[in-house]
């Protein structure tokens, strides 16, 4: 979290999957304004887990950095342009509310 706060990381979601599946405990996500932020997000979020002493993550969608995703074990990272970001819309899916939108009463 903090090295995507470092970087302006924009609206910056961590929904916690414990319970829910079994493919990690936590799922982060979050926006970078251009496809070269989203890059230096993705390779400062990869740097911090080493420097952490986590194992190597896997990363998919470097070349495109439209959307990166960061498996480090019990914590998935998702990166996004937010454009992509709203398309996929992973919150919806994971039943949260995305940090600029307001759930609606009902």
């Amino acid at each position: 979290m903090t090295a995507l706060e470092d970087l302006k990381a924009e609206d910056i979601s961590l929904i916690d999957l414990e319970g829910k599946t079994s493919v990690a405990d936590w799922m982060v996500i979050a926006s970078g304004r251009s496809t070269t932020q989203v890059g230096a997000l993705a390779d400062r979020v990869v740097r911090a887990l080493k420097d952490m002493g986590a194992r190597t993550p896997g990363v998919e969608g470097l070349p495109a950095c439209d959307w990166v995703l960061i498996d480090a074990g019990d914590v998935i990272v998702h990166l996004f342009r937010p454009e992509v970001r709203a398309f996929y819309n992973l919150e919806k899916m994971w039943g949260v509310d995305r940090p600029t939108e307001a759930r609606s009463p009902g």
